[in-house]
């Protein structure tokens, strides 16, 4: 016994054919549209007050690449560089010994953090600069004799200013991340035979730095632009080039337009730096990465050229 089956009809209720497909409607959101109209207004207003302005753009250009200006950006880069690394070393060795069970290493460190903290870097620069007032002469034996003013040289007084006050602001990230890492990680480790250094080393660290890395890398930005603070002690950075071109030239608000572009190239490159970095330590903590900024080009190229082709 066979059975006909009209597959011209659907289940009870439907049409023939299926079910209907259904229209959706995206809301409007007339409040997005009217936010993006003024602030592009705005922004097209403060364009045109500085075209407006009483001020020499074409001065930026032509020192934009003077040799002057390109020993500022090395030299500041070059702070950056060396101030974050004692900063570094020096917020790991604080942040193990405030972390430590001993009360006097754990007490010096929260000290320095406290009072490294709580102090303008610009107020240490100048203390730093100015200690030969207390100490006349720098005497280390055999080693090494001389006067505080000529030993103390305005790049050893910018890295100490921002060397020791960043190394308070890294102990407190080092130690976010080290207490990030589950105890009993460190306890099985133990169990295991390993030393305390080796499991800071194998077990924790590696995993602190999904922690650690973000902020060390705005720590980093930040430093770039707090360089220009050393200027007051006489080193010559970007900042003080600049200053220095401008009272020569007579355009002194236009190269601080100049320099404002270069920080801005700089930090962008840092930025991308960072990307790269944290997506490299992120591996493990999530199935899948979040697709680089070329990658992203790369498929919506693709995208296109899929689209186009169907089209044609």
């Amino acid at each position: 016994m066979t059975v006909d089956i009209d597959k011209t009809t659907g289940p009870e209720g439907t049409p023939p054919g299926g079910p209907e497909a259904i229209k959706a409607i995206p809301v409007r959101h007339y409040g997005r549209y009217v936010s993006a109209v003024i602030a592009i207004a705005i922004l097209i207003a403060i364009i045109y007050a500085f075209g407006q302005g009483k001020i020499n753009w074409h001065a930026v250009p032509d020192y934009f690449f003077d040799d002057r200006i390109l020993t500022g950006v090395g030299k500041t880069l070059l702070l950056t560089v060396l101030s974050m690394l004692i900063g570094i070393v020096g917020g790991i060795l604080l942040a193990v010994m405030r972390l430590s069970k001993n009360p006097v290493t754990s007490s010096i460190a929260w000290f320095y953090i406290w009072f490294f903290r709580g102090t303008p870097v610009l107020v240490q620069l100048i203390i730093w600069f100015n200690l030969g007032l207390v100490f006349e002469y720098i005497n280390l034996g055999p080693i090494y004799k001389d006067y505080w003013s000529s030993f103390m040289t305005p790049l050893l007084t910018a890295l100490l200013g921002l060397g020791l006050n960043e190394a308070a602001y890294m102990a407190e990230i080092c130690r976010a991340g080290l207490l990030s890492v589950d105890e009993g990680q460190t306890e099985a480790s133990h169990a295991l035979g390993m030393s305390h250094n080796k499991t800071l080393r194998r077990i924790v660290i590696p995993q602190a730095m999904r922690v650690i890395v973000p902020p060390t890398g705005n720590e980093v930005i930040n430093m770039l632009k707090t360089t220009s603070l050393v200027s007051v002690v006489q080193y010559p950075e970007l900042f003080r080039y600049a200053q220095d071109i401008g009272q020569t030239s007579g355009a002194p608000v236009e190269m601080l337009f100049l320099a404002a572009a270069w920080y801005l190239i700089m930090t962008s490159v840092l930025s991308i730096g960072q990307y790269y970095v944290e997506r490299y330590y992120a591996r493990g903590s999530s199935r899948s990465l979040p697709a680089t900024p070329f990658q992203k080009i790369k498929a919506n190229m693709l995208s296109l050229g899929r689209q186009r082709g169907g089209t044609a």
